[in-house]
């Protein structure tokens, strides 16, 4: 979120502007850092509630600030099929691995274990699948010798903050398009 928000205020995302940063953890990191920086907070609590019920008041709230694009940033929950419907192909993701590869929770122990020598970062649409939907942007990252998780998964945060604001300015500036389950390029003339 603090990468994106500096990218945003940078001008290196020139048309995007931050119109709401949610969170359903009221101590969220990111909630502060968001208020610190004079942007809009909510926080909306689950509460017990399925995932359906709290995702209807998200993307009611969404609605009502008229969000755009979605840039999910430490959001470890699955969204439901209401939500990914409601902002179809306007909901961003980062993941710390090569996606299709090592999905889910723990990719870097995924890649390390299944000793590959390349890992990386994905920034993709979301659909209803685990760190599914049409691929932005990847950028690799080379597994060294000796690597623990933490080394890998700093060398790989490092290209995030690097990728997400690269690929969120690619959408927003309408230089990208889904066909199908891809995504291309539009041709800039």
């Amino acid at each position: 979120m603090i990468a994106l928000a500096d990218a945003v205020d940078e001008g290196r995302i020139p048309t995007a502007k931050i119109a709401l940063v949610v969170s359903d953890k009221p101590h969220a990191p990111g909630i502060a850092c968001a208020a610190n920086r004079g942007l809009k907070t909510l926080v909306i609590e689950r509460r017990g509630r399925s995932r359906e019920e709290h995702d209807r008041e998200m993307v009611a709230a969404l609605w009502a600030n008229e969000v755009d694009l979605i840039c999910l940033a430490g959001y470890m929950r699955l969204l439901s099929p209401y939500f990914i419907e409601a902002f179809r192909n306007r909901i961003l993701n980062i993941h710390p691995s090569l996606l299709p590869a090592f999905p889910g929770l723990d990719a870097h122990g995924q890649a390390l274990t299944a000793g590959v020598q390349q890992s990386g970062c994905t920034v993709h649409f979301v659909d209803e699948t685990l760190d599914g939907g049409p691929i932005i942007a990847q950028r690799t990252v080379p597994v060294l010798p000796g690597d623990t998780q933490e080394s890998l998964q700093a060398r790989i945060l490092k290209q995030e903050h690097q990728l997400y604001p690269e690929a969120v300015e690619l959408v927003v500036s309408g230089k990208i398009a889904v066909v199908g389950s891809s995504v291309l390029r539009k041709n800039q003339s």
